[in-house]
Parts: C-alpha cells; structure tokens; sequence
C-alpha cells in the first residue's frame, strides 16, 4: 500500500471499499498477525467458498491492501505492510462489537486480550509486560510504556507510537544477544525499535525490527505458540517459567 504524507491526496474511498465487505474484512482480520496464508486458509476463515474469495482476494489485491507471494506451484497472501495492520487494527478500535453469542467467542476474546500478535509482535498482556520488564532491566530506554491519553500528542489506542523514542541500551544489546537475538545483524530497511499502543492494554508494546526479532525468538524457544484462534497467542509453561527467569516478566494465569 502505498504511503502518502497528506490525507487529502489519498485515494481513501478506494481502500474503504476494498475493506467495507464482512468476508473481506475477516480475510484481513485473518492476515493481521503478520502470515502469508492461502487462499484455501483465507476461505475456511472468512467462511465462503474458494471461489468467491478468489474475487475477494482480486479486490483487496487491486486496491492494493495484501500482495501474493509465490512458492513453487503455490500462492500466498500477506498484508501489503504494516500500515495496513495499522489500520484495521485503528477500524477495529471505533467499530461496535460483533455480539458474542457463545462461550467460544467469549473464551476467544479473553485469549487476544491475554496474548495476541499484532502483526508480526506479541501483544495483549503479554506484549504490555515484556515491554515493561525491558524497560525495567534497562534493556530499553527513553520512556516507561504507560500511555497517558491527556499527555498524547500523536499516540491514540491500535495506533503505532510517535509520542515516544525509545532506545536499545549497550548493555541491552548485550542481553538480548544471549537471548539468541542480534540487534546488529536485523534488516536496516525497518526502524529498530518502534511500538505501539495497545488497544486492549492502553499501554506500549514492541514493535519494529526488534519486536518480530523478539517474537521469532519466542516461538522458536517454544514459549510461544499459535493458538487455535485466529491471532491468539497461548504461552507454555515452558514460556512462563523462560519470561520470568530471563527478562522477569510475570504473568497472571
């Protein structure tokens, strides 16, 4: 998708259109976390038939939303960016709920507001309290991960951050390095550190080159995994007991 510096010179109604859909919204919903996924995938999720999100899919990709991928005979789709993610996340913020009408749903809700990716980075409670421990070993640096609404400048809620400039310290770098992720050898293209403000938290957490760094390191340790969920992230016990003796972070069951 392609970024512009003033509003008015955006073709907003376009993207609008490509997005006012309930089943291409849930294909998004779908792609948020990050994954490149089939279309096979994205219509189990939005619920209709491979034909029908074909179409979907012709739209989302023409506005320019998500691209594909391709892998041998196989194609893949994935947010166009992070500002798309951006986006639908600040969507999900204003829209009224959907009307939970099961435990399910219920159990779901519970699960992204306790631990979630929001693109490519853990979020939710969890996301709040890495954020916090990093800040408290001093592994992080320039603020301390509360967002005051009455203070904010630019920060709104499922937004990235601007208010705040946070910094890897040395001897964070040199931590996360014995944590198994190099800060110096992450992709230049992308800012290091940014966040943003959790919507379920009212909080900061990790976002940019780091956070997926972070993120990746976490699931390859198995102290994370994907849930059964769409987004849900569930932590193990091996995970719990990894947090806390490594960074101090303690969580709630």
């Amino acid at each position: 998708m392609t970024t512009t510096t003033d509003a008015r010179d955006a073709d907003i109604a376009r993207a609008a259109a490509a997005i006012a859909d309930p089943s291409r919204a849930r294909v998004l919903q779908a792609l948020v976390e990050g994954r490149a996924l089939p279309a096979s995938v994205l219509a189990t999720e939005a619920g209709v038939s491979a034909s029908t999100v074909s179409g979907h899919l012709a739209k989302l990709l023409d506005a320019g939303v998500v691209r594909v991928e391709r892998h041998g005979r196989h194609r893949y789709y994935r947010l166009s960016g992070p500002a798309v993610a951006e986006a639908i996340e600040a969507l999900a913020r204003i829209a009224p709920p959907l009307p939970v009408t099961s435990l399910r749903q219920s159990t779901h809700a519970h699960a992204l507001r306790r631990a979630r990716t929001c693109y490519d980075h853990v979020a939710g409670a969890l996301g709040v309290a890495l954020m916090a421990a990093l800040l408290e070993r001093g592994i992080l640096e320039g603020g301390d991960g509360h967002y005051d609404p009455a203070a904010a400048k630019g920060d709104r809620l499922s937004s990235r951050g601007n208010d705040t400039t946070y910094r890897l310290t040395a001897p964070g770098r040199a931590e996360l390095a014995a944590f198994g992720v190099d800060a110096d050898g992450l992709p230049a293209r992308r800012p290091l550190i940014r966040y943003c403000v959790d919507w379920t938290e009212q909080r900061h957490h990790l976002a940019g080159a780091l956070g997926a760094a972070v993120t990746d390191r976490l699931f390859e340790l198995g102290w994370i995994r994907r849930g059964t969920r769409r987004r849900v992230v569930d932590l193990t016990d091996a995970g719990r007991t990894g947090l806390e003796r490594t960074f101090g972070v303690v969580l709630n069951a």
